[in-house]
């Protein structure tokens, strides 16, 4: 027995979604092509400081000088949908997904 969420597509092929699960800051340049992708409100774009810690990006927070880098981060995983098109647009390979 399968206990994975699937989906019947119209043409009659079972698709499995395969959900955002973690995000490998050791790799991610922050290019932002996976947050430009998701059309869900899933992903933010955060500061590394010198010390590892994230440091908000908006407002009057954004100052260049404290960042080590910018990575991204899950913000809302509650929203994705399973398409993974972050993982297929990344181009450093950070994300892994898991069914539900």
């Amino acid at each position: 027995m399968n206990d994975n969420f699937t989906v019947v597509l119209p043409s009659g092929a079972i698709w499995t979604p395969s959900f955002v699960n973690s995000i490998d800051h050791h790799n991610c340049i922050g290019c932002g092509r996976c947050f430009r992708v998701c059309s869900r409100g899933v992903l933010q774009l955060v500061g590394v400081s010198e010390d590892g810690s994230h440091i908000s990006l908006e407002g009057e927070n954004e100052n260049e000088e404290e960042l080590e880098k910018k990575v991204m981060t899950i913000l809302h995983r509650e929203y994705c949908i399973g398409c993974t098109a972050c993982a297929k647009i990344c181009p450093k390979k950070c994300y892994t997904h898991a069914p539900a």
